[in-house]
């Protein structure tokens, strides 16, 4: 199982985290490595040349590991870590999951609007709900997630961009590769994205397995 609950795929490549220790699923982790300055620099995407530093995709792991000069003690020798890692962190993958949505939006594989998500949810067309995490409370609380399915971690601002649109509340994926990704970058964020007190006490952010 990856962070979040997530099921890994057996052949998914291991890493170990340079601040726990633990050895885990790529799919967990945040990669980073250095540029030519011996800046430290995160690659959400996996694929910058040189050695690579992983660490669990959680603020409070790379937060520590800058603190603690654990990516010097990686390294090998002195690095630079720029203030406000965790950050930058988080807007990478915040964005990387905006655009996996929209890429099933091209696909014909997401829809948004209460009419259109509603439809795909009485069909079952639907296996992942998507809903704006400053959306209204009770608008949400009108769709249940189709067996658990859901995700509810971007804001509605964040939400829009994958639809065009400048703000959007809900949002529904059919099956797919692309809703797997989905799923899989919505398990790196949780641990990145403050959440608020209301969205701890209720629903899981992300789904548990699909």
């Amino acid at each position: 199982m990856t962070r979040g609950g997530f099921k890994s795929e057996q052949d998914d490549p291991e890493r170990k985290c340079i601040v726990s220790g633990e050895v885990q699923p790529k799919a967990g982790l945040i990669r980073f490595c250095l540029d030519p300055e011996g800046q430290v620099v995160p690659d959400v995407n996996g694929k910058l040349p040189g050695r690579g530093f992983y660490v669990t995709s959680d603020r409070a792991m790379i937060e520590k590991a800058a603190a603690k000069g654990l990516f010097s003690r990686a390294a090998k020798g002195p690095v630079k870590v720029a203030p406000g890692l965790a950050d930058l962190v988080e807007h990478l993958v915040a964005r990387r999951l905006v655009d996996s949505i929209s890429l099933a939006r091209k696909a014909n594989e997401a829809v948004t609007g209460y009419e259109k998500v509603k439809e795909w949810l009485m069909n079952g067309r639907a296996v992942l709900l998507v809903q704006a995490s400053d959306g209204s409370e009770r608008g949400k609380a009108k769709f249940r997630p189709p067996e658990g399915g859901f995700i509810g971690l971007l804001t509605a601002a964040e939400l829009g961009l994958a639809f065009g649109r400048e703000r959007a509340i809900h949002a529904a994926l059919a099956a797919g590769t692309l809703a797997r990704r989905v799923v899989d970058e919505a398990a790196r964020l949780e641990g990145l994205r403050v959440q608020s007190p209301e969205q701890e006490d209720g629903e899981d952010s992300v789904v548990k397995d699909m």
